[in-house]
C-alpha cells in the first residue's frame, strides 16, 4: 500500500475566545428528541452526546430520572421503545460498519456484566431495513449482499421470514391490531420509486398492492391508529412533489390529501386518528400544521421560530419538537394545547453559542432556479475565501438548521454557501430527479452557477473558492476539482465516493440497488455512464490541492476505493493531497473525532487558499 501524507491536526485554529466558542458548538450537550413508550407515555428514549460519543439514554418522565443505556467506543444512534416500555431496543454494529442486529434490555437497566440480548432471536445480522415493534408482533427488515429479508415474530415464537427479494425492500408500517404490515419494495428494479405491499401478520399473504408505476414512488408512513382501520397514510407523488395519500386497504379505496401549500409535505396521525400532524417543508424551512381528516381544515401551529425538525403529538395533545435556526441551537420544546410553549427538557451543561442567520440566494441554473444558503463571517466586506459545502444525500438538502461546522467556517472567516443543487428533495420530484442518467456533473452545473453569481456579487473570491462536503458531497468535491479545475483552490472530502466502479462491488446492497436505480443499471450494464460520474476518471486533470477524510470500517463508501484515488493522486506526483483516515464508519459518533476532522479541514483550506 502507497504510504500518504497524514494531514496534521493543529492543536489550535484562534485566539483563546473564539477557539473556546467554536470547540463549545460541538462539544456542548444536545439530544435528540424523546420518543415514548406508546402504552407507557412516560418513558422515553433518546440519544445525546453528553458523554462525548452519541449514544443512547432513557428518560423516565415520572420520577425525573435520566440513565445512559449505551457506551459502546463508536457510539450508537438508533434506539427504540416497545409499546409497554418495559425494555429498550438499540442497533447493535461493530465500530460503526452499521451491519448487526437489534438488541433489547430492560428499561430499569441491566444487572452488571449481562450482556444485551437479541430482540427477535433467530434473525440474521444485516443493515438495518426498517422495524415496527407492535405489543405481541415485532417486524425487523435485513439487508445483505443477497437482498432484503423481512422477519416476523408472534408472541414468544421464532422469528419467520414473511417477505424476501434480491431487490431493495423495507418495514414500513404496521396496522394497531397487528394483523397488517406495509412493507416497501422495488421487485419492478427501481429503489428510489419504491411500490407497497401490504402483508398479513398471521401468515406473510398479499392483502393488497399499490404501485404509481414507473418514475412515481409510494412510501408507507403509519397506519391509523385505531383497532380494525386499514387507513394506510402514504406519501405519492403523482403531480411532482411528494404529497398525501389515505388508503384504506381493507376497503381498497383511496383520497389524495390536497393541502394548499407549497413545497413538499410528510405527516403522521394524532393519537385519536382524526387528525394529522403535517410537516411542510419550502425554500430550506420546515413548520407544522394540523389537518382535521373530517372538515379538510388546515391550521398552522404556532411553533417557536425557526427550522422544525422532529414531532409527535402526546396522547394529551401536546405537540413535542425540535426546532433551530442557523442562528440558534436546536431546542426540545413542547406546544400544549391551550398554546403554550416552552422548553420541554435540555441536556446538561452549558448551552452551545449561537452563530449567524443564513440568507436566501437564488440563481438561474441550467436546469431551474437554484436555492442555495449563504452565511457571512460578522462585517464581511468584499469578496472572501468561501467554502461550497455541498451536502451529502443526494437526497436531502441543506436547510435553515443550526449547524455547528457551518458556523466553524465562518468563525475562520469563510462564507459558507450551501447549494440545494438538482438531486436534492424538498424542491419537487422532477428536481430530484434530475440527476438520475447522469448524476455527479448534474449538480456540479449548479454548484458552478452559484459560485458565478457569488464571484460577480462581490461575495466570493474566485481564486478562494473551496469544494467541501461529507459522503455525497464529499464526492462532488472530489468530481469538481477533476470536471471544473479552473474553479476550485481546494477540494475537501469526507467519506466520499472516489472510484465509483470499485464502489459498488464493496458498498452495501441497499446502495448497490440505488446505485442501479439512478444510473438505470449496473456498471456491469452501464459501464461509460459508471466511469463518466467517477472522480478517479478525472485524477489527471486535478490542480488543486486535496484533502481526504475516510472512515476504515465504512460500508456506504468503503475505503478500498477511497485507496484507489489516492494511489492515482500519489502517482501523479504534482498534486499536493493530505488524508486522515479514522477507525469508524461512515462519519464518527465521537466528538473528539469530529472536532479533529473540523480543525483538520479548516487548517487543510487556510494552507490551500493563503
Amino acid at each position: 500500500m502507497t504510504a500518504h501524507p497524514v494531514a496534521p491536526v493543529p492543536e489550535h485554529l484562534f485566539d483563546d475566545e473564539r477557539e473556546q466558542r467554536w470547540r463549545a458548538r460541538f462539544t456542548a450537550p444536545r439530544m435528540s428528541r424523546p420518543t415514548w413508550a406508546k402504552d407507557a407515555p412516560d418513558r422515553s428514549v433518546y440519544t445525546s452526546n453528553a458523554s462525548g460519543t452519541t449514544e443512547v439514554y432513557v428518560w423516565d418522565r415520572a420520577t425525573g430520572a435520566h440513565r445512559q443505556v449505551t457506551d459502546r467506543r463508536s457510539g450508537t444512534h438508533s434506539a427504540t421503545l416497545p409499546p409497554d416500555g418495559e425494555t429498550v431496543w438499540w442497533f447493535a454494529d461493530t465500530d460503526g460498519d452499521e451491519f448487526g442486529h437489534w438488541v433489547t434490555e430492560p428499561f430499569a437497566g441491566r444487572p452488571d456484566a449481562a450482556a444485551a440480548e437479541p430482540a427477535i432471536p433467530g434473525v440474521e445480522d444485516g443493515y438495518p431495513a426498517g422495524l415496527e415493534i407492535g405489543r405481541s408482533v415485532a417486524a425487523a427488515g435485513t439487508s445483505t449482499d443477497h437482498g432484503t429479508a423481512i422477519w416476523v415474530r408472534r408472541g414468544d415464537g421464532p422469528a419467520e421470514v414473511v417477505y424476501r427479494h434480491a431487490e431493495d425492500a423495507g418495514v414500513g408500517a404496521l396496522s394497531e391490531d397487528e394483523t397488517l404490515l406495509a412493507i416497501s419494495h422495488s421487485e419492478h428494479g427501481d429503489s428510489r420509486h419504491p411500490a407497497v405491499r401490504v402483508l398479513r401478520v398471521s401468515d406473510g399473504g398479499t392483502v393488497a398492492e399499490k404501485s404509481d408505476g414507473e418514475g412515481k414512488g409510494l412510501t408507507p408512513l403509519v397506519f391509523a391508529p385505531v383497532p380494525g382501520d386499514g387507513r394506510l397514510l402514504l406519501l405519492h407523488e403523482r403531480h411532482g412533489r411528494e404529497e398525501l395519500l389515505l388508503w384504506d386497504v381493507l376497503a381498497d379505496t383511496e383520497t389524495e390529501l390536497a393541502l394548499d401549500l407549497p413545497g413538499e409535505l410528510i405527516a403522521d396521525f394524532a393519537p385519536d386518528g382524526k387528525s394529522l400532524l403535517v410537516w411542510h417543508t419550502f425554500a430550506a424551512r420546515t413548520r407544522l400544521h394540523r389537518y382535521d381528516l373530517s372538515t379538510g381544515e388546515l391550521t398552522e401551529l404556532p411553533v417557536a421560530p425557526g427550522c422544525v425538525g422532529s414531532a409527535e403529538v402526546r396522547p394529551d395533545g401536546t405537540v413535542e419538537y425540535t426546532c433551530s435556526s442557523a442562528a440558534e441551537p436546536s431546542t426540545v420544546r413542547a406546544l400544549h394545547p391551550d398554546g403554550t410553549d416552552r422548553v420541554l427538557v435540555t441536556p446538561p451543561g452549558e448551552r452551545a453559542p449561537g452563530s449567524v442567520p443564513v440568507e436566501d440566494l437564488w440563481v438561474d441554473g441550467p436546469g431551474g432556479r437554484v436555492h442555495a444558503l449563504v452565511a457571512r463571517p460578522d462585517g464581511q466586506d468584499g469578496p472572501a475565501p468561501t467554502v461550497f459545502s455541498l451536502h451529502g444525500g443526494p437526497h436531502a438538502a441543506d436547510e435553515d438548521r443550526f449547524s455547528a461546522a457551518r458556523a466553524a467556517w465562518v468563525e475562520a472567516g469563510f462564507v459558507v454557501v450551501e447549494v440545494n443543487y438538482r438531486g436534492s428533495t424538498g424542491y419537487g420530484s422532477p428536481w430530484r430527479d434530475a440527476i438520475e442518467g447522469r448524476p455527479g456533473l448534474t449538480e456540479l452545473e449548479d454548484v458552478a452557477a452559484a459560485l458565478d453569481h457569488c464571484v460577480a456579487a462581490g461575495i466570493s473570491d474566485p481564486a478562494r473558492c473551496v469544494a467541501e462536503g461529507w459522503s455525497w458531497g464529499g464526492y462532488l468535491a472530489l468530481l469538481a476539482i477533476g470536471t471544473q479545475p479552473q474553479r476550485w483552490a481546494a477540494a475537501l472530502a469526507g467519506v466520499p465516493v472516489a472510484d465509483y466502479l470499485t464502489a459498488y462491488a464493496d458498498e452495501m446492497e441497499q446502495l448497490r440497488a440505488f446505485d442501479r436505480a439512478l444510473f438505470g443499471g449496473s456498471p456491469e450494464e452501464r459501464p461509460d455512464a459508471y466511469r463518466t460520474a467517477s472522480p478517479l476518471t478525472y485524477v489527471d486533470q486535478v490542480r488543486a490541492p486535496v484533502l481526504v477524510l475516510a472512515g476504515e470500517n465504512d460500508p456506504r463508501c468503503p475505503i478500498r476505493q477511497v485507496d484507489n484515488y489516492l494511489d492515482a493522486v500519489a502517482a501523479r506526483g504534482d498534486v499536493r493531497y493530505e488524508v486522515s483516515r479514522f477507525d469508524a464508519g461512515h462519519g464518527s459518533l465521537v466528538v473528539e473525532e469530529t472536532l479533529r476532522h473540523m480543525a483538520t479541514e479548516i487548517n487543510f483550506a487556510r494552507r490551500a487558499v493563503g
